[in-house]
């Protein structure tokens, strides 16, 4: 158990004498909230709080504990402010894996050429993953698929790419300029991971299912091998990989926003943002999401409506 958190959280429930209102400034929920006391309480071998449906109180344990413990919190934060100023500043930050290798290269590089007095520690990481990692202070800022659902989360301008469809250069969609969702009926789908990408997988299939594509099968993964087998086909931007084709989506049925997020603002956290901002535009072709909204919707000859 951290007990130094625990005793944080333990200070700012003491203070709120409320676990909902000590779950909102914390940033979390309530159920782990309460589960960190109760651990608490189950280490100390006391109970610190009077719990009832009307009220939170401190017990006399509390009362004796709650000094102590904001002394250690204390005396905690500023062994690591003199460690943080005793050191190279490290920015630590969240990438999805399967942003394409170029531009994560990209806003690597960008980031330290304008940012050279700061050491930079990326790692991939899915959304899911990263809304925990920003909760538990393992990484200061990432990069997010939307929707994303956190208190105390904080996002920067939102972008949208609008992927096109990754197909084995046997298929035989491969000799057209560009592909409907319907005319992938019957094929299998290589999406990102439904529990590292909740939220967009499910709105993906959902855009599917609307513009007339139900998978026969979705695998998850990010390896295109099985685009390269043709045993399925892959949304994406564009890439440069023998035996595998892509193709614009007729009418861009299919929007995934991405953006920052973080939940302290730092100048560190802000130039971060900045800079993803800039990349995603000019390496991944990502666009402001009103100007993405504003795409035509167009009728495919004899077929119906392209969204």
């Amino acid at each position: 158990m951290d007990l130094v958190r625990h005793l944080y959280y333990f200070t700012v429930v003491a203070e709120e004498r409320h676990f909902g209102n000590a779950a909102i400034r914390l940033g979390m929920a309530q159920p782990p909230l309460s589960q960190r006391i109760k651990r608490l309480e189950e280490e100390l071998g006391a109970r610190l709080f009077d719990r009832s449906a009307r009220q939170v109180r401190l017990t006399e344990a509390g009362r004796l504990l709650l000094p102590e413990a904001r002394e250690v919190v204390a005396r905690v934060e500023r062994l690591r402010e003199l460690v943080r100023h005793g050191e190279a500043r490290t920015l630590k930050v969240a990438l999805p894996p399967d942003l394409g290798a170029r531009t994560i290269a990209a806003l690597v590089a960008r980031f330290r050429e304008e940012n050279q007095g700061l050491r930079l520690a990326p790692a991939e990481m899915w959304t899911a993953d990263q809304v925990s990692a920003l909760s538990e202070g393992v990484i200061d800022v990432g990069v997010v698929r939307h929707p994303v659902t956190a208190p105390g989360l904080r996002f920067g301008q939102v972008l949208v790419q609008t992927p096109g469809v990754l197909l084995a250069e046997t298929d035989p969609l491969a000799a057209a300029s560009s592909v409907h969702l319907q005319d992938l009926a019957g094929r299998e789908l290589l999406l990102f991971p439904q529990d590292g990408e909740p939220g967009a997988h499910a709105e993906t299939l959902s855009d599917c299912r609307r513009n007339g594509f139900v998978p026969v099968e979705v695998h998850h993964g990010i390896g295109l091998g099985l685009v390269l087998a043709g045993s399925a086909v892959a949304f994406g931007a564009e890439v440069s990989l023998p035996g595998v084709v892509w193709r614009p989506l007729l009418g861009s049925p299919l929007a995934w926003r991405v953006s920052t997020a973080w939940r302290a603002e730092t100048p560190e956290v802000m130039a971060f943002a900045a800079a993803a901002v800039r990349t995603l535009k000019e390496s991944a072709g990502m666009t402001e999401e009103g100007a993405a909204l504003a795409r035509q919707v167009r009728r495919r000859p004899a077929m119906g409506f392209l969204a």
